[in-house]
C-alpha cells in the first residue's frame, strides 16, 4: 500500500498545508489539499474519498476537484465517503448551491461528477479492493477514524480527535498508524477543548493499543509549534514514530 502526503499541516502557510492523504493514486483520505498537490492527469485517477469530519481543513479541496474535472470534460465520477453528518454538512453548508455549486447533479443529474455514499460507524463496508471500517472518535464535531486494510495490510487514520478509547479496541494489527498531534503538552487544556493531541496524550493513547503498529505516522502539527512538539516527540523515544511531511511517499 503506497501512502503519499498532499498536506499533513494543522494549519497553512507556506510549505504547509492541510489534510489530503492519496492511498495508491485513487483513494483520499480527507480532502483538505489535493488541486495543489496533484497535477491534472493525478486528479483523474481519484475515484474516492473517505472523509473523516466535516472541518474545512478535510474538505476544502473536495468542490475545487469536482469543478477541476468537469471542466476538464472526462467522465470521471467521485464517491465522497462518510457517516450522515458529514455528508450533510458538506452538502448543506459547502455545495448548497451557494457558497459552491452542487456537483451531485454537474454536468447532469444523470451523470455528476459527484455522489455522496453514507456509511456507519463500525459496519465494515468495501471501496474497491479495500475493505474499510470507521469507528467514532472524539472532536467538537461529528468525526471518525478509518480502518482500511488492502490483502493483508491494514492502516488506521483517525483524523483529528482527542483521547478517545473504542478505535483502539477495533485497531487489530496495524502496518501504520496515522495519527493527529496538535499542540505541545504545555497546551492541554486547549487540546481538550477542541478535540486534538499533545505528545503527552499521544503516549498515553498509544498505551491503549494491545498491538503496537509498526509505523506510527504524525500528522496535524500546528506550524507555530512545530519545533517544540517535534522535540517533544523525539525524548518519548517511541518505535517507529514519524513525522509526515508534505509531499512525502511511504511504502507501508
Amino acid at each position: 500500500m503506497k501512502l503519499r502526503v498532499l498536506g499533513c499541516s494543522g494549519a497553512e502557510f507556506p510549505g504547509h498545508s492541510p489534510s489530503g492523504f492519496l492511498v495508491d493514486d485513487g483513494l483520499l483520505l480527507d480532502a483538505g489539499t489535493v488541486g495543489s498537490a496533484l497535477e491534472q492527469a493525478e486528479q483523474g485517477r481519484i475515484r474516492n474519498i473517505l472523509v473523516t469530519h466535516s472541518h474545512l481543513d478535510h474538505i476544502r479541496s473536495i468542490p475545487l476537484l469536482a469543478d477541476n474535472i468537469v471542466v476538464s470534460g472526462v467522465a470521471q465520477r467521485v464517491e465522497v465517503i462518510g457517516t450522515a453528518e458529514v455528508l450533510d454538512a458538506i452538502a448543506s453548508h459547502l455545495m448548497n448551491g451557494l457558497i459552491w455549486p452542487d456537483f451531485t447533479k454537474i454536468p447532469s443529474q444523470q451523470a455528476p461528477v459527484l455522489t455522496y455514499r453514507e456509511i456507519r460507524p463500525e459496519e465494515p463496508f468495501t471501496v474497491g479492493e479495500y475493505r474499510v471500517t470507521a469507528c467514532r472518535v472524539n472532536h467538537p464535531v461529528p468525526a471518525v477514524g478509518y480502518r482500511v486494510t488492502r490483502d493483508d495490510t491494514s492502516i488506521l487514520y483517525t483524523g483529528d480527535t482527542g483521547p478517545t478509547d473504542r478505535i483502539w479496541e477495533l485497531a487489530g494489527a496495524l502496518a501504520a498508524l496515522i495519527i493527529e498531534v496538535s499542540f505541545p503538552s504545555a497546551m492541554e487544556e486547549l487540546a481538550h477543548m477542541t478535540g486534538h493531541l499533545t505528545p503527552a496524550l499521544l503516549a498515553r493513547e498509544l498505551a491503549k493499543l494491545s498491538f503496537p503498529p509498526r509505523r506510527v505516522l504524525i500528522t496535524h502539527l500546528k506550524p507555530q509549534y512545530q519545533e517544540v512538539i517535534m522535540e517533544e516527540l523525539r525524548s518519548l523515544s517511541i518505535p517507529g514514530l514519524e513525522l509526515l511531511q508534505d509531499g512525502g511517499i511511504y511504502e507501508l
